[in-house]
């Protein structure tokens, strides 16, 4: 018999093993147990010197612990002298002493002083706990504990000896040495101070990691302080620990950036080198994100780990060997009534320390592998946003915005998930050879059948492992498409509620959501035949090995040993065969992730030198040019030719132009957001940039106009001044400090723009490029913005300023005026030399200037309290609190309207505009406590109950046909040999493969297709709860939420929630069945399985507490990351002009790393949770081993072998059960995150069931509007009253007012987007309040300020519905003057617009707009300003379409320019919210009123 643990220096058997009461040999613990610690470290001394050398943390004060344990160092160390001097004094006195005895303490000695020294070297280096010092004392112990043991037992053994046989000085030291190891093993086992100046000390919330002892980080018991604080109430953002330094984002993104444009410039290298060689163009490949990833992370991933792996193998390796021994031995022990019961125990013993030693050391390396998967995580969403950051403008369309957000949701987890198992790829397969190889001693050359039956599997898995992966492509590009095209929906929701074309969207995202579950379902069946392969692989591998050995020699015997030994070999090869097709779907996934993003990082940037920055020398001449272009042709569809014009520093230079003449393009150009083809761009000094759309960021007001830069508090009320915003904050419910929302959705177009100039102006830069600011606010505010800022005498005098307009009546004052056409510059020169030429120019300017020369002339003084009064868009939400007690309001709705203001009360005002007020957008809530039954039966009915119930129940039966072969095979091993064989064999392997076969894999098809059907339910339930919200409601919600619901907890239900139920109920099964086999067998266990199973469901409702809020805070501060990207997206070119790209790269960092602030305490609740369960399940294990020791006279080999077979299971069933509960849990979230917006506010119903509305309605287009009012929220006073109008179908109406008089509250009233309050509207006799929203929207037409276009065809953009024949369309194109234009584009109707239609000028888009509204040719038509953004020639071309084909309908006109409704039937003036006045314009000039001094303002009479 062998004795593998057994040491071969072991002489006397007979007293060591062969014995009741066994002890070591006194050679062997004077030798090899004391030298065992001192090699230990003198083996790891050198290594670790080396290492606190390069890693200097800092240094500790001396304190009470370093004393002690270099006192007792000291000690030790002289101790083990007294022991050689004390045998030199014996030698010296003639007693024989054996040179061990002089060696032995001196080894013990010198190792006494290295530990001394090594303890004062980790404080100079600032280590507060060390793990090699711990490891050493405890070593040390361990040996010393058997010679400890040995002594006590040789002296109780030796009591009639007389005392001089007992070496009293030696005892007395020994017993001395081994107090202090004890006192140096619990001193070791705590943490010292922080260094002086750490991290830590600075912090005001550090992370307690760095300062645990080493007991408490290999155990994780340094997060209990905040699970504690989790269980007792509701974690929040303030218990969250700072991220350590090394998990920053400013440390780990620089580190992937710098490695991947090594592999970029290694690239450019290659193709340089063969054009060389070759003369011609060769592609040499791709830059490796791969190569790039493993520079980055690999050392830190593989150094970290590096012990870990080692003891994994090691386990991996005796594991193995190990269960083979202890079954084999086991029920060896049971069947030979002869051996010693502590040989049981022993067994019993060392399974536990071994399963526990593993279990502390797999955490700790799947500890290092999350960690280095958030910081790739942190690395990718950095790099892409910096990426975004300077990819050109033809690159960006390629990549969508919903594509790039996925790159750093979706894309980003791949990687996370697949680094905590990719070391499965060698050490899957290293395990499967070690089984077999055992199996081969255990049963023979029969164990081949079951490789065979393995090698069959291969290629399934395989074929599998590709059509996943092209799956995984197909689903990726079906989600980008969805997440992009529900970004232009949220962006354009106003539209689409206008236009009542919400539902074309739902089923347009409806039908690409479609394709997606298509492709999933196809997934699911797929991993059904891979979960087949998988669970019934190792039963089939078992049948056939077991029936091949049978059938093949009637004398092999298939006893308990063989059987259940093979047995727990069979499940040992079951977890790799698991986790093979699991890690390479993992990495399927992650190598289409990694091909997405090395394509997304390998796109075209922006060349710095697109523009040349020469600079600025303080002797240079008054006239150098500030601004030149030389033989300028740039490349997007070749916009721009030879362009060649210098710019003299301080002038101010027009660019004029018709709409797509390119005036926009050459601004571009000398920014460098074009691809240049020839000449040269140089820009002499700092640039600011005012875009012709004004980009808004979601900040207070006063913020959008420091943008970074410091205050400076004269030269900001100057700049607020000059652009005309001082009335504005007057109104602002929190002045400057109002927070503005997305996209500026609660200001109108032309406070935008004021504040998007008054951004460029306080910037305070040398060269101002401002493109068309100024057609987006009134004539006399426009005139009050160039006289004060853009003008000659204006804040920016002396300044270079290039400014692209339409106002002709600024060009006699500017300095050089350029004239485009298709993007050429045709003439060149100032107001009179271009008069003189008698040019085009000049003809145009004879034709066009006839009210514009009026108001050059006209006298502006007096304007100063009358400055804005345009019109408020109908997003607008300033609140209507401006009249009432500014103190209660809160800014939830749009187009809120003021009734009065205190110009000359501004600082009593300012003093009641309270925080609150100045709020507008709600940021994501976490939800607090457990995750109620009713989201879990919300999930379970969108499933169905049906099929939820079936799944259980296939469940069962699976889990009942595997408990049932396992305990037939246990009665087939208790079966009686006869004559060297058995009878009843091929009954008995019948039966048993049967049983096996039974194993149906419908369970996964069950699960998955439920995931399917739930997914669509939900995701189609919120897309219409969404799309149903009022306008304040995606005021109010940033679209980041929106999006992160749409994108990441979509992608949870659709994929996650599913394989964690089948794991939850697999977990679940297999732990019942391991119970209930263990306790069939050995009763006793029922004694320890309820104390265990209660502090079980303890840990886990304590760990539950804080890992399901804090993924709520998680996910809660995801969305700001995606909201942030979002904005940063679409300003891109602004912040590049400016030059803030740091900036917003480092608040990008800052928010994700204030997510991931949330998410490392979780990966690390997660380990704490592991390190508990596993303990729990070691423990069941290890009594089941005991009671069955114990129990041995009354157990049948067979049962005791199913036993503990299930019992080696229980462990991993437990951990899964919990991790799979836990996350259930938590990922149900997403769930409840997704229906949390039915319960929110709705707007009316879309289309009433039995609508009496007749087909043709508005037949006459007659508005009779009566004592209508109506307000923005229940608590306010209303925003307009008692107005009442009546429109005769046909009449032509001009809307004015000054800013807030209403005129948007009434058109929103209107179209219904805010209800009415008071009153009614009826248009041809039918009140508007008693139809459905979709029937009174489709009937009417508006055409707004701000021209939203959707990606996709351009017909698509004029009729969603394909309502109407391509005649029409070309008909509405021609009158709209887009015929040309649409004619010359390569797919004519089905050209491809951009997203938000970039590939557009904002002239054409409005005019597409203009098509819409002549396609649908209803009988009532609204305009919103809608000719801001053309010029002259193509407004005067809208204004005589509108008028000639609008005709016979009633026209209602908001205006800016109130020469454009001058020929108008009726004017309505609003005046703080009610109406003032209302009749032809002659009449009401005659009355000399409020419209008579606006129009006086305007320079009209």
């Amino acid at each position: 018999m062998k004795y593998p643990f057994v040491l071969a220096c072991f002489q006397d058997w007979n007293r060591t093993w062969q014995t009741l009461n066994p002890d070591l040999t006194p050679c062997f613990q004077n030798t090899v147990l004391v030298w065992i610690p001192c090699f230990y470290l003198c083996l790891f001394a050198p290594l670790y010197i080396l290492y606190l050398k390069r890693n200097d943390r800092g240094y500790i004060c001396m304190t009470h612990l370093n004393r002690a344990k270099t006192a007792i160092g000291f000690t030790l160390w002289l101790i083990c002298w007294a022991d050689v001097f004390y045998s030199f004094w014996e030698r010296s006195h003639g007693a024989t002493i054996a040179p061990v005895y002089l060696v032995s303490p001196t080894m013990l000695g010198v190792t006494m002083l290295l530990a001394t020294f090594l303890i004062q070297y980790e404080r100079k280096k600032g280590v507060q706990s060390s793990g090699v010092m711990l490891n050493f004392w405890l070593i040390t112990i361990v040996c010393a504990t058997v010679t400890f043991r040995s002594k006590i037992l040789h002296a109780l053994n030796e009591v009639n000896m007389t005392p001089a046989s007992v070496n009293v000085f030696k005892y007395t030291t020994f017993y001395i040495y081994y107090t202090m190891l004890l006192i140096s093993l619990i001193l070791a086992c705590f943490s010292d101070r922080p260094p002086l100046f750490s991290q830590a000390v600075r912090d005001s919330n550090p992370c307690p990691e760095s300062g645990a002892s080493f007991l408490s980080r290999i155990t994780f018991w340094w997060i209990t302080g905040l699970m504690v604080t989790g269980y007792k109430r509701p974690l929040e953002e303030k218990d969250l620990w700072s991220l350590n330094t090394e998990d920053k984002s400013q440390r780990v993104v620089p580190q992937l950036v710098c490695r991947w444009d090594q592999e970029c410039n290694k690239v450019k290298r290659s193709e340089a080198r063969k054009i060389l060689l070759t003369k011609t163009l060769q592609k040499t490949g791709d830059p490796s994100l791969f190569c790039a990833l493993c520079r980055t992370f690999g050392p830190y991933f593989l150094v970290s780990s590096l012990t870990a792996l080692c003891c994994w193998i090691d386990i991996n390796l005796y594991s193995c060997e190990f269960v083979l021994l202890f079954l084999r031995l086991l029920i060896q022990f049971v069947n030979d009534s002869s051996a010693p019961d502590w040989h049981g125990y022993f067994y019993t013993t060392l399974l536990f320390v071994c399963t526990c030693v593993q279990t502390l050391i797999l955490q700790k390396y799947f500890h290092v592998c999350f960690v280095t998967g958030m910081r790739l995580r942190t690395a990718i969403v950095g790099a892409v946003y910096r990426k975004a950051l300077v990819i050109t403008n033809a690159a960006r369309r390629t990549s969508t915005v919903g594509e790039i957000v996925n790159l750093m949701s979706v894309d980003a987890q791949r990687f996370m998930d697949l680094i905590t198992y990719i070391n499965m790829i060698w050490s899957a397969p290293l395990q499967v050879i070690l089984a077999l190889y055992f199996l081969w001693q255990n049963l023979g050359p029969s164990v081949l059948a079951g490789i065979a039956v393995m090698v069959l599997m291969v290629p399934l898995n395989a074929v599998i492992a590709m059509k996943t992966k092209t799956y995984q492509v197909a689903q990726m590009k079906s989600k980008d498409n969805r997440i992009k095209l529900m970004n232009e929906v949220l962006n354009g929701i106003k539209v689409l509620k206008l236009y009542a074309w919400e539902l074309a969207f739902k089923d347009k995202v409806s039908a690409i959501r479609e394709s997606e579950l298509r492709v999933l379902k196809k997934t699911a069946y797929l991993g059904a035949v891979s979960t087949f392969t998988w669970v019934c692989a190792p039963f089939l591998v078992a049948l056939s090995t077991f029936a091949v050995y049978v059938l093949v020699d009637e004398h092999n015997i298939l006893d308990a040993q063989k059987a259940f030994v093979s047995l727990a070999l069979f499940n040992i090869l079951r977890f790799p065969l698991n986790m093979l097709p699991m890690v390479i779907s993992s990495m399927v996934q992650a190598s289409v992730s990694m091909k997405r993003l090395r394509v997304f990082l390998s796109h075209e940037e922006l060349d710095e030198d697109n523009v040349e920055r020469p600079a600025i020398s303080s002797c240079e001449s008054s006239d150098s040019q500030a601004v030149k272009i030389c033989n300028k042709t740039n490349v997007v569809s070749l916009s721009l030719f030879r362009i060649n014009v210098c710019i003299p520093e301080g002038a101010l230079v027009a660019v004029v132009g018709h709409v797509g003449s390119g005036k926009s393009s050459l601004l571009s150009a000398l920014l460098g957001e074009m691809q240049k083809q020839e000449g040269y761009v140089s820009i002499k000094g700092s640039v600011a940039y005012v875009p012709q759309q004004a980009w808004i960021q979601n900040a207070t007001l006063k913020d959008n106009i420091l943008f970074g830069r410091d205050a400076k508090d004269s030269w900001y009320q100057k700049v607020v001044e000059a652009c005309a915003l001082l009335p504005d904050l007057e109104i602002l419910p929190g002045g400057d400090s109002t927070e503005i929302g997305e996209k500026g959705v609660n200001l109108s177009g032309g406070q935008k723009q004021r504040v998007s100039v008054a951004r460029a102006v306080y910037c305070s830069c040398a060269v101002y490029l401002l493109d068309d600011p100024l057609s987006a606010v009134d004539a006399h505010v426009g005139k009050h913005i160039f006289e004060k800022v853009i003008g000659p005498q204006g804040l920016l005098q002396g300044r270079t300023r290039v400014l692209v307009t339409h106002g002709l009546s600024f060009l006699p004052q500017v300095d050089l005026i350029l004239v485009m056409v298709d993007g050429e510059i045709t003439e060149m020169g100032s107001y009179t030399e271009l008069l003189g030429r008698q040019g085009a120019f000049a003809e145009f300017l004879h034709t066009y200037t006839n009210t514009e020369q009026e108001e050059v002339e006209e006298s502006v003084a007096g304007e100063a309290g009358l400055l804005i009064s345009e019109l408020l868009s109908y997003t607008c939400s300033i609140s209507v609190s401006r009249r009432q007690s500014l103190n209660s309001l809160n800014t939830a709705g749009t187009g809120k309207t003021p009734q009065k203001t205190e110009p000359n009360d501004v600082a009593a005002s300012k003093k009641t505009k309270s925080a609150d007020a100045a709020r507008l957008t709600e940021a994501d809530k976490a939800n607090t406590g457990r995750v109620k039954l009713s989201v879990f039966w919300e999930y379970m009915k969108a499933i169905g109950l049906p099929l939820s119930i079936f799944s259980v129940f296939l469940f069962f039966c699976h889990h009942l046909s595997s408990l049932g072969s396992n305990y037939w095979l246990s009665l087939w091993t208790d079966d009686p040999v006869i004559n060297n064989t058995q009878p009843n064999r091929e009954m008995r392997l019948g039966v048993y493969g049967a049983l096996g076969i039974s194993q149906v894999f419908c369970y996964s098809v069950a699960v998955s297709v439920g995931g399917i059907l739930a997914s669509r339910y939900l995701h189609q339930t919120m897309l219409y709860n969404v799309l149903r919200s009022p306008m304040s409601f995606f005021e109010r919600t940033p679209s980041g939420n929106l999006v992160n619901r749409f994108a990441k907890e979509t992608d949870t239900i659709d994929s996650v929630i599913p394989s964690i139920i089948k794991m939850f109920m697999g977990s679940m099964f297999n732990v019942l069945g391991s119970c209930a086999v263990i306790l069939i067998a050995t009763p006793l266990v029922a004694i320890i399985i309820p104390p265990l199973g209660l502090f079980y469901f303890f840990v886990q409702r304590f760990y539950v507490a804080s890992s399901r809020q804090l993924k709520r805070l998680e996910s809660v501060s995801r969305s700001p990351v995606y909201t942030h990207f979002n904005e940063t997206l679409l300003g891109t070119s602004v912040i590049r002009a400016f030059g803030e790209q740091q900036r917003f790269i480092t608040e990008s960092d800052g928010r994700v790393d204030h997510n991931q602030k949330a998410y490392f305490p979780s990966i690390v609740a997660n380990r704490w949770l592991a390190v508990r369960l596993e303990f729990v399940g070691n423990c069941i294990v290890t009594f089941a081993a005991l009671f069955a020791v114990m129990a041995r006279d009354s157990l049948s080999p067979g049962i005791m072998g199913l036993s503990i077979s299930y019992a080696l299971q229980v462990t991993a069933s437990l951990n899964w059960l919990v991790r799979m509960s836990s996350e259930l849990e938590t990922n149900i979230v997403a769930v409840e995150k997704v229906k949390e917006y039915g319960d929110t506010e709705k707007e009316a119903e879309w289309r009433l069931e039995h609508s009496t509305l007749p087909a043709g309605w508005p037949t006459a287009g007659h508005i009779e509007i009566h004592n209508f009012g109506l307000r923005y929220r229940e608590d306010l006073e209303l925003a307009i009253s008692d107005i009442s109008v009546n429109i005769e179908g046909g009449e032509k109406v001009g809307i004015v007012g000054r800013t807030g008089a209403g005129k948007s509250s009434l058109t929103l009233g209107l179209f219904r987007i805010i209800e009415a309050a008071q009153g009614e509207i009826r248009i041809d006799g039918v009140n508007v309040a008693e139809l459905g929203l979709h029937e009174l929207r489709s009937r009417i037409t508006i055409i707004p300020q701000d021209p939203v276009l959707f990606s996709g065809s351009l017909r698509m953009n004029l009729d969603p519905f394909d309502g109407y024949t391509d005649e029409d369309v070309w008909r509405a194109l021609e009158l709209a003057h887009l015929k040309n234009f649409v004619s010359g584009l390569p797919d004519k109707l089905n050209h491809e617009c951009s997203e938000g239609g970039e590939n557009l000028s904002l002239g054409q888009r409005q005019l597409v707009c203009l098509a819409r509204a002549l396609l649908r040719k209803t009988k009532i038509l609204v305009l919103d300003e809608a000719t801001a953004a053309v010029d002259l020639e193509t407004d005067n071309l809208i204004q005589s379409t509108i008028r000639t084909q609008f005709e016979d309908c009633t026209v209602l006109t908001i205006a800016h320019r109130l020469n454009t409704i001058m020929d108008y039937t009726r004017v309505l003036v609003l005046d703080k919210g009610q109406m003032a006045e209302f009749d032809s314009p002659s009449n009401l000039i005659a009355k000399k009123g409020i419209f008579y001094k606006m129009a006086k303002d305007s320079g009209l009479v």
